[in-house]
């Protein structure tokens, strides 16, 4: 079978298409043959710094949608044939990918496999951000990093569905902007490079009157971070998913929350996935639905060969993608 290999770290140029034994799933285990893959930013970070990579060489990729292919020992729940979409721990830019069983959910009616790859990931996460970790409230208002790409797609039109009063969103250029605004957002900042972060308190502030925002989601990092934890509101609450900046990790205590009694949190759906599938499971289901009912949509907005990873991964890069990317695999 055909898999993209990244035997060195470096960029896209590393991404190399090879021919490798499929796998076989192990008790617990689901093979997929592959239709589509999705492109995410952690596969970026991957490829170029190792991030969640346990040793060379390795095949990236975290979603993908397909048909089984076959099932390990003790698999319920799904059959032989079956269109679903799966959430994995990397191999997903491949023809075969095998993962575990929780992590591989039935397709909800009316989803179709292209549309499917779009959701593992993003979808869980974005719903995750707005109700199970940031528990946004009817009437509050949102902040959110990266408006346009995959999650801010997801997470404007989720926080408008919510109720709040007040979506705002940050991107890199005019261009993200105008997308961002069509899929849920009041207003959005446009802040060109992230070493310019700080601009975009003042306007968060003034499009609040002064008061700030009830949530931020940040998933650059750095001096993003903390320029999100400025933009706060009283009793506001920050939540971390990601280090796209690849700063030092951040740290928070006494005297930038207690003033004004800000909170922080995290959140990684590759680490729940490993250490709670069942609220993991819970949280797909719930995501699934709002997209099943139209409550939410992630437009695919670039689609590549395979074997042509590396122009995805430059396209992404680049920062000038929105929306989703997909690899066209079978």
């Amino acid at each position: 079978m055909r898999a993209v290999q990244v035997q060195e770290y470096g960029g896209p140029e590393v991404l190399r298409t090879v021919e490798t034994e499929v796998p076989e799933p192990g008790p617990g285990q689901v093979s997929v043959d592959v239709a589509y893959t999705g492109v995410n930013f952690a596969d970026l970070k991957a490829r170029g710094e190792g991030y969640r990579v346990p040793s060379l060489p390795f095949v990236p990729g975290l979603e993908v949608s397909g048909r089984v292919r076959a099932l390990g020992e003790g698999v319920s729940g799904v059959e032989v044939g079956q269109e679903v979409a799966a959430l994995t721990a990397g191999g997903a830019y491949a023809d075969v990918v095998v993962t575990d069983a929780t992590t591989v959910f039935p397709l909800p009616s009316g989803v179709d496999l292209r549309t499917a790859a779009t959701l593992p990931a993003v979808l869980p996460t974005a719903y995750a951000l707005v109700h199970a970790v940031g528990r946004l409230q009817p009437g509050e208002t949102v902040l959110v990093q990266g408006a346009a790409g995959g999650i801010g797609t997801a997470v404007g039109q989720l926080a408008k569905a919510a109720g709040a009063s007040g979506v705002f969103g940050v991107v890199s250029g005019a261009a993200k902007a105008k997308y961002a605004l069509d899929h849920g957002y009041d207003d959005v900042f446009v802040v060109p490079s992230t070493t310019d972060s700080v601009q975009f308190v003042d306007e968060v502030r003034a499009a609040t009157g002064g008061r700030g925002v009830d949530l931020a989601l940040d998933p650059v990092g750095g001096e993003t971070f903390r320029a999100s934890l400025a933009s706060l509101a009283v009793f506001g609450r920050l939540v971390s998913f990601g280090n796209a900046s690849s700063a030092e990790p951040w740290q928070v205590g006494q005297p930038e929350l207690y003033p004004t009694g800000l909170s922080v949190s995290g959140f990684s759906i590759l680490t729940l996935a490993q250490t709670a599938p069942s609220a993991l499971r819970a949280l797909t289901e719930k995501a699934f639905a709002a997209v099943a009912e139209g409550v939410v949509s992630l437009p695919v907005t670039a689609e590549f060969p395979l074997e042509e990873a590396s122009e995805a991964h430059r396209l992404m890069g680049g920062r000038t993608s929105t929306g989703k990317l997909l690899l066209r695999v079978a």
